[in-house]
């Protein structure tokens, strides 16, 4: 029999008393039983921070404290007690300033956290801020921190009356214009009041006869499925169902998405409930279907499997042995090749005298996403008679068409809709529990929802897929300029093959980028294993390709006794090169960022040199880093525009937002496109995704949106205008349009024009609108132990026309910090130790330094881009974990090979530089 207690609480000023469960926590009282959402719950092991509130006076994470410890008569702040929508608190308005909510899944608990520390001083440094923030464990992928920090001290001067509180509000350019402004994103408001509601949120508003889905999942990473027994969970307290492989009502696969001629397997071996294998840890094999959560999942524990263990093949050069059986009967573990010859032969040049030759065996890390949102979908049949999954999904028109014929549907009668999300970067550019909802709600005719803890987002989401590189390049002695280059590289996939020919591909794209290298030849293959799927991660394929291209550069440079920025710059891009597939690059940008970077180069070596001692020791790094905008080859995009009758415009366009600013994206496009007509920004009306309600816009994923997107929103713009202009130059106002019977919506569709690489030869054109950055960083290494910290970081950026500056900003500040995770601390490798955002090396603030800064160039205005923009998402992500490792280099002379570089990793190379 389960206990209850009784408590007088003051939440938020308001007296209350609580009836909850004696082992429920502060968290499951505050969200559940008085319905205050705004507190967030991420990894719910109080690693994340997003749950914090203030108890008695102290900031705690709710998500770990006991209603059984909360003192009788204690006073609870929550975010709702912070400040509303429209009675903003100085912390909240400096957020939405600073752009501190980009997700904004973290940012009501970040906002409560500072509130208990400006409680406490309200004067505090920089460092007294990050402080705060790293005992409290309040964690961020989004932002970098920095945005966080200077809210946090904007806030504190307006509080302590150092500055007026309209200091924290946005004033609009006189022009009227925000293209290229900080104007703030249009859901800043609801992100920090907390009154924007994400999936588990709205699951909480689901009707009273929803289910509530629990996973029965495998513990093994490879085996036959002998039985599988749901009749012991199916007679438990409030189970509905137990769904197995044969309740699917369709193929029970999620396609893969497979169009290449080489490849050799059909695209359908990722089961939606496993049926005859088990191919990685975290395979569904049932589904239980229940009135709560709680009851769903004491049914999980009751399903009874038998499995016949096989050989687990947890790496690539595990899976392409020679005893290696196959994972899917009748496919090769080495399915799809993709070559790249480009120019003369490359072995005699390597052969010469007259050449330097740096070379290589590279391994990258499963680098795991750590969203701060878990994720999580839901789904019913709607009055349309269509099936309605809400999730994170980040490409609504497209997971309908991969689920659709697995679950026994076309993709016409599934409305796919995008929640308000936390930040995904890439991962959900796969399906996830989509089927799964899907499929349960077909077969038990209810509603359904399902939440993963978080452990089962880092254990059964994909990963950024491991590259494991063999290569050389040569440059001429004399000249230095680089002659060729060779690699051969297998990807760890894991066991499904959604996107891996593209990701394959980005090998040959994107090593030896930046530099014109006359002769290439490369060999890239993808690799099924029985570790986690590989699935889009910020920087697809660029991020591998870069620790071997911006290495082996690197070590030209010192082999010839260059400086490694000159020796960049004398190789660079410039009129007449060409890209490792052959294409003329689509603006000359890099002469001028190396340019811009060389003082402050000169400088950071100065400092380096000056502060670096026998026990310390200080190094620079730079890195090279180019990467395209938008998918390969041909790429579309289609909206409308919806003139509404207050003057206003409805988008109609699927861009997901997954933090990246899909709504300031979309609204600054629109404003810019429809100045002539002079439509507020505030009457331009961000719409979310949803396939049932919008045409395909595509996927907000490989830093297309803003480019192929926008694009139609400015053809959609154009259209209208066209249409409404007067013959005195004005524009007819909706009544006046309605009058004179014009139409109301306006279609818009852009296409960018590139072209596919060859599969035999790699040759291509596959993007015409690329994103252009280099980074420069500045470590401490401590020789005794190997750890490493990095004290700085500097990027000069060419991403054409800025949208908004704001947005991009936090774009890059995050790439830094994902980069430093990534060249320092995360992993995926060892499920059971990587399996917690701390086990994973999420890099906290105190990881990543306070001191970093941006220097844009806008003079490249892209042909294939609104207003001349480019990405910004991705191409900033591809190299800033090679300014660090170069940064490592320069400081000890310890060269690492493989990633993350741990502080055991730097002690090895440390001692083999020796």
């Amino acid at each position: 029999m389960s206990s209850t207690l009784q408590k007088r609480l003051f939440i938020n000023g308001v007296e209350t008393l609580v009836f909850a469960p004696a082992k429920s926590t502060l968290a499951e009282v505050l969200r559940e039983q008085l319905h205050l959402t705004g507190t967030k719950v991420g990894c719910g092991q109080g690693q994340c921070g997003a749950c914090s509130v203030i108890l008695n006076g102290k900031v705690v994470r709710s998500c770990i404290t006991k209603m059984s410890r909360v003192p009788e008569e204690s006073y609870v702040t929550t975010i709702e007690g912070i400040g509303a929508p429209g009675n903003l608190h100085p912390l909240q308005k400096a957020w939405a300033l600073y752009g501190a909510a980009q997700c904004g899944f973290c940012s009501p608990g970040f906002i409560v956290s500072a509130k208990g520390l400006l409680d406490e001083n309200d004067t505090p440094t920089r460092t007294d801020v990050r402080n705060w923030f790293q005992k409290h464990r309040n964690a961020c992928r989004c932002t970098g921190y920095k945005p966080l920090v200077d809210a946090v001290m904007a806030a504190a001067e307006v509080l302590r009356g150092d500055a007026p509180e309209e200091s924290l509000e946005f004033k609009m350019p006189e022009d009227g214009r925000i293209w290229g402004s900080k104007y703030p994103r249009p859901t800043a408001e609801a992100k920090v009041t907390g009154t924007l509601d994400y999936g588990a949120d709205l699951g909480l508003k689901l009707p009273d006869d929803t289910l509530c889905l629990a996973l029965v999942q495998a513990e093994v990473n490879h085996a036959n499925i002998l039985s599988i027994d749901t009749s012991k969970a199916e007679t438990m307290p409030g189970v509905h169902a137990v769904l197995t492989a044969k309740d699917v009502k369709g193929k029970n696969r999620i396609f893969g998405l497979v169009q290449s001629p080489y490849h050799k397997g059909d695209g359908w071996e990722r089961p939606i409930i496993s049926d005859t294998k088990v191919f990685q840890y975290g395979d569904v094999l049932a589904v239980v279907c229940a009135s709560t959560y709680e009851e769903a999942n004491a049914a999980a524990k009751e399903v009874a499997v038998e499995l016949e263990m096989l050989p687990a093949y947890m790496s690539a050069p595990e899976a392409m042995a020679d005893d290696a059986i196959e994972i899917h009967p009748g496919t090769p573990n080495v399915y799809f090749t993709q070559p790249l010859i480009k120019g003369d032969e490359t072995a005699p040049i390597f052969e010469r005298d007259d050449v330097v030759v740096a070379q290589g065996d590279f391994v990258t890390s499963r680098q795991p996403h750590m969203p701060i949102e878990p994720d999580v979908s839901f789904g019913y049949m709607g009055e349309d008679e269509l099936l309605h999954i809400h999730s994170k999904s980040i490409a609504v028109h497209l997971h309908a068409f991969m689920i659709a014929e697995g679950i026994g549907l076309t993709p016409d009668k599934i409305a796919m809709a995008s929640n308000p999300m936390g930040g995904t970067f890439g991962y959900k550019l796969s399906p996830t529990s989509e089927a799964l909802v899907g499929a349960a709600v077909l077969v038990t005719g209810r509603p359904c929802f399902l939440r993963y803890n978080y452990h089962q987002q880092m254990t059964y989401t994909g990963k950024r897929s491991p590259f494991h590189i063999s290569a050389r390049m040569a440059a001429d002695k004399s000249t230095g300029r680089i002659l060729a280059l060779e690699h051969d590289y297998a990807v760890d996939h894991g066991p499904y093959c959604e996107m891996a020919s593209v990701l394959t591909g980005r090998g040959i794209q994107f090593i030896g980028a930046g530099y014109d290298i006359p002769s290439i030849r490369g060999m890239g293959r993808t690799v099924c294993t029985n570790h986690a799927w590989g699935a889009a991660f910020r920087g697809f394929g660029g991020v591998q390709s870069y620790f071997v291209g911006e290495t082996l550069v690197e070590d030209l440079a010192e082999a010839l006794g260059q400086d490694p920025l000159e020796f960049r710059y004398a190789n660079c891009y410039r009129e007449g090169s060409t890209t490792p597939t052959g294409a003329t690059p689509d603006v000359i940008a890099l002469p001028q960022l190396l340019d811009a970077l060389r003082p402050k180069y000169k400088e950071a070596k100065a400092r380096t040199a000056r502060n670096s001692t026998e026990e310390i020791k200080k190094g620079v790094g730079i890195a090279v880093g180019v990467y395209g905008a938008g998918a390969d080859g041909m790429d579309t995009a289609e909206v409308f525009i919806q003139y509404d009758p207050d003057n206003g415009v409805t988008l109609g366009c699927s861009w997901e937002d997954h933090g990246q600013g899909a709504d300031i994206g979309a609204v600054g496009t629109t404003h810019e496109a429809l100045r002539p007509m002079g439509v507020p920004v505030e009457k331009i009306r961000f719409s979310w995704p949803d396939s049932s309600k919008q045409p395909p816009a595509g996927p907000a994923g490989a830093s297309r949106s803003q480019v192929v997107v926008g694009g139609a929103l400015r053809a959609a713009c154009n259209a209208m205008l066209e249409t409404l202009k007067k013959a005195d130059g004005g524009f007819m106002t909706y009544d006046e349009a309605v009058a004179a019977e014009k139409p109301t919506r306006f279609e818009g569709t852009y296409s960018s024009q590139g072209s596919a690489c060859d599969p035999d030869t790699g040759l291509g054109d596959p993007f015409v609108n690329c994103m252009y950055t280099i980074y420069m960083a500045e470590v401490s290494v401590e020789v005794a132990t190997g750890k490493v910290k990095v004290d700085r970081v500097s990027c000069v950026a060419d991403l054409g026309s800025i949208n908004n500056r704001l947005a991009v900003d936090g774009q890059i500040y995050g790439c830094i910090a994902q980069g430093i995770g990534l060249a320092l601390s995360e992993d995926f490798e060892d499920i059971k130790k990587h399996s917690t955002m701390i086990g994973g090396g999420f890099p906290y603030i105190e990881s990543i330094p306070d001191d970093m800064e941006i220097e844009y160039f806008e003079n490249n205005l892209r042909a294939h881009g609104p207003f001349g923009a480019s990405g910004a998402g991705e191409g900033p992500m591809v190299n800033p974990h090679m300014s660090v490792i170069n940064a490592i280099h320069d400081a000890c002379g310890a060269r690492i090979y493989r990633l993350p570089a741990t502080p055991e990793r730097v002690l090895e190379a440390i001692r083999k530089a020796q």
